[in-house]
């Protein structure tokens, strides 16, 4: 008997319906070719909170997506990285819709983001909007959203995109989509406005309804719900250091003539990319100068440095940078490890899942360290903490004892919490914010965001310095994420000074070094799809040559090479 015997194994026509499976085990089942949001909307959870996407057999889909064939399906709610990418990006572009109906003769720049849920935007080629006429668009909005219109979604040869956006007066699309390696390109359409988005959409306007429009300095906010309450809209804090370094970060771009990516793969393709490298090191090494001065100014009152900021900052190269710029005053910092001053692991505090939480505030021994630096500052000999991570305690170190005037520069994530030296004047320290604060957008709708920076420069210098796959950085960059938003982000505007890290070329350098590493993350991994979105991100810029890229760069703290890997301040010993 054959084996085709043995098993029954024979031909028949597809049957009408088709099986979704869901994590949880629960199976729907419904015609074929049935968007898969259809399928979703069956649920009684479906809007609680909001499905906007979905994961269908390992990949990244749109409610649209039609299943053809049995499938596994992971349903996208605002609560999720990817939904929520998915939300904000559909609701720029109804917010586009609107604006370009209302204001036909004016131009829209969609910014940068705000920590509260929201994305800060310009308008150009007319006066700031009133009052009146804000409230005028987001009526619109509204509108349009009650009314439930479709995003309709279209393939295009990518001559006739760039046709369109030419017609329009879009100059920095074109000069984006020029190297664009692919024939087609996916535009969006609502009503008679059509764009591009990096991403998927919501299927239609009525999917949006959490958003507001609110006045800040020259330009507005479009907020819209953070993921942990994605039906809410917070209270705007006051972002007036941080907007400053983004308006200050804009003006460098426009000296340089890079306004957005197509602008710089054109100085690229032209040889012009050595003179924007230059100008870009220089105006950081401006910045950290006068960052220096001012230091220097309060150096009888602010004895200590603390300096702060999310992952892949360029912390540490800045701290050094800082320091060598403060030697040339004359000054001589004394650098001072916070790590050193975990509690013993017995001690250190647990997450809602039970494991350390070595980012909380309270794994530092806090009340040593605010000890040990009033009595360095007031000249005493101080013996130091020296904490082994394999053994998770604390040992005795080195005894120091500053010099007169001697400053301690102190990074670490809580270095802007107030609640790390509780009892020391905010006058003796000087607090430094370090980010890297992106403002070069792939064109004035399509943002790029500073995380996404901050996770390409992760990836490479994980693999470089501590042997990590991008698939194991990726997996633990939500954690790192979590910490940031509890322990970093809500102290920014305590800062004194803010140094954008950011390198308007960078991305550029970074991309023949990340996309290896992004194209090893195994399908089937929920670390895939982000490594997906990430090369199609990267995709849009031509790649550098790692040799223009000075020896003392910031970006050097992640690419390798820099002079300052070894870099330390001699002190005498005491």
């Amino acid at each position: 008997m054959s084996d085709r015997g043995k098993n029954q194994i024979t031909f028949i026509k597809p049957r009408d319906e088709v099986e979704v499976h869901l994590p949880d085990g629960r199976v729907l089942q419904g015609k074929r070719n049935t968007p898969v949001g259809d399928f979703l909307k069956a649920l009684p959870e479906w809007d609680n909170p909001l499905i906007v996407g979905a994961i269908v057999n390992h990949e990244l889909r749109e409610l649209t997506y039609p299943i053809t064939i049995e499938s596994k399906v992971t349903p996208l709610t605002m609560t999720s990285a990817d939904g929520a990418r998915i939300y904000r990006r559909s609701l720029t572009f109804l917010l586009e819709a609107a604006f370009e109906e209302i204001f036909p003769d004016a131009v829209l720049t969609v910014d940068h983001s705000v920590t509260s849920g929201g994305y800060y935007c310009q308008v150009g080629g007319r006066d700031p909007l009133t009052e009146g006429e804000l409230e005028r668009l987001e009526s619109r909005m509204r509108e349009l959203v009650e009314q439930d219109l479709p995003f309709e979604r279209l393939t295009v040869p990518l001559k006739e995109a760039i046709q369109y956006f030419e017609s329009k007066g879009h100059q920095d699309k074109v000069s984006l989509l020029r190297y664009r390696h692919r024939d087609t390109l996916v535009l969006y359409q609502l009503g008679s406005h059509r764009d591009y988005h990096h991403g998927y959409m919501v299927p239609s306007t009525g999917y949006l309804r959490w958003f507001g429009l609110r006045a800040m300095d020259e330009g507005f906010i479009l907020q819209y719900p953070r993921r942990h309450a994605p039906k809410e809209l917070l209270p705007l804090p006051d972002f007036s250091i941080l907007l400053k370094t983004f308006k200050q970060y804009g003006a460098w771009l426009a000296n340089l003539g890079i306004d957005s990516v197509g602008a710089l793969n054109d100085a690229i393709s032209t040889n012009r990319i050595r003179e924007i490298i230059l100008v870009s090191e220089a105006l950081h090494e401006q910045k950290i100068a006068e960052i220096a001065r001012e230091i220097v100014r309060r150096a009888d009152q602010s004895r200590i440095i603390l300096i702060a900021g999310p992952s892949s900052s360029g912390k540490t190269t800045f701290a050094k940078r800082l320091s060598v710029q403060l030697l040339a005053y004359g000054l001589s910092p004394f650098a001072l490890e916070m790590d050193n001053y975990f509690v013993d692991r017995e001690f250190t505090p647990r997450d809602e899942n039970g494991d350390y939480d070595f980012e909380a505030l309270e794994a530092l021994d806090i009340r040593r360290l605010e000890h040990d630096l009033t009595r360095l500052i007031q000249g005493e000999e101080v013996q130091l903490p020296r904490f082994d991570f394999r053994e998770g305690k604390s040992f005795p170190g080195e005894v120091v004892r500053l010099e007169k005037d001697q400053l301690v520069i102190l990074e670490g994530i809580h270095g802007l919490n107030p609640r790390l030296l509780p009892n020391l004047p905010t006058e003796r320290t000087f607090r430094i914010y370090v980010s890297c604060l992106t403002q070069l957008n792939l064109d004035r709708h399509n943002r790029i965001s500073t995380t996404d920076t901050r996770l390409l420069r992760r990836i490479v210098r994980d693999a470089r310095e501590r042997g990590y796959s991008a698939q194991e950085t990726i997996g633990r960059w939500e954690s790192v994420r979590r910490g940031e938003k509890n322990y970093i982000f809500p102290y920014q505007e305590n800062a004194d000074e803010i140094f954008n890290s950011a390198l308007v070329y960078e991305l550029s350098a970074l991309k023949p070094l990340a996309e290896p590493l992004l194209r090893q993350v195994p399908y089937g991994t929920p670390e895939y799809i982000e490594a997906k979105r990430l090369l199609a991100f990267i995709e849009w810029f031509l790649p550098l040559n790692m040799d223009l890229i000075p020896d003392n760069s910031i970006l050097r703290e992640f690419v390798g090479g820099s002079i300052l890997r070894e870099f330390k301040i001699w002190r005498k010993p005491v």
